[in-house]
């Protein structure tokens, strides 16, 4: 599943083609929605919430959408969207096609009422929100949760995945199966993470080590097997529903 900041990128890269001009294409390849026609409406911006988009549009109306693993948004130039299977949703203009393959969600709503979608989130790491106090009060609801889980709740903090997660506990020294109450300072780890992903925003990758070379850009993130790159110890894999990296001797339990 993509990281926040991804989203974040995915949304700027969205605004930047659609938001200011009238629809000329709209096509809603999903049961429910097929007949919608946003043609002749304005997009009047696109913005990210956590790992949510949400494409608002005249008339009161918002396009949300959800990558989930396997979802991409790709901007291509006009024309007429092609006939591929994974392609979810195309909505275009005399600019520019904005193509949603595989997405997970698809859906119209009110943008009064877009809490229906978003509304179970924590502060989005990357949004105009972001409250650390609140993410460190969200998280510590729920002191016995191991703290790599933690991170992953969007209705704690909205915004960090498997990457972040990883990396964050690294630099912070927190072994990941450590309860949420016996992690030590919360506040500085939630102000990392929110550093790390403002770092990485416009910028391709996520990159925690500052080292843009490629394979140097993580700590312990798919690097399992190898040495650690502060102590020289075994870099340890784990797969459960997500999988998580860390370093014995760094992360001690």
């Amino acid at each position: 599943m993509p990281e926040g900041d991804v989203v974040w990128q995915t949304a700027r890269r969205l605004h930047e083609a659609l938001a200011g001009r009238s629809l000329t294409v709209c096509d809603f390849r999903v049961p429910g929605l097929a007949t919608v026609d946003l043609r002749g409406r304005r997009v009047r911006e696109v913005t990210a919430r956590g790992k949510h988009l949400l494409i608002r549009v005249d008339g009161g109306l918002t396009v949300h959408t959800h990558l989930m693993m396997d979802g991409a948004w790709r901007v291509r130039p006009p024309g007429r969207p092609p006939r591929d299977h994974r392609v979810r949703l195309a909505l275009g203009n005399a600019e520019a096609l904005a193509l949603g393959y595989s997405l997970a969600v698809v859906e119209l709503l009110p943008t009064d009422e877009e809490d229906r979608a978003v509304g179970h989130l924590g502060p989005d790491l990357l949004g105009p929100d972001w409250d650390p106090d609140e993410a460190v009060r969200r998280l510590l609801e729920r002191p016995e949760h191991p703290i790599h889980e933690a991170l992953m709740d969007q209705s704690r903090l909205a915004g960090i995945g498997n990457v972040y997660k990883c990396e964050v506990l690294f630099l912070r020294g927190v072994d990941p199966w450590r309860p949420v109450g016996a992690a030590g300072d919360l506040r500085a780890l939630v102000d990392l993470a929110q550093r790390l992903l403002a770092a990485n925003r416009h910028r391709y990758g996520h990159v925690t080590t500052g080292d843009l070379r490629r394979g140097r850009e993580h700590w312990v993130y798919g690097r399992a097997g190898r040495p650690c790159r502060r102590c020289g110890t075994r870099i340890e894999r784990v797969d459960e529903q997500r999988i998580t990296f860390w370093c014995p001797r760094c992360q001690p339990a």
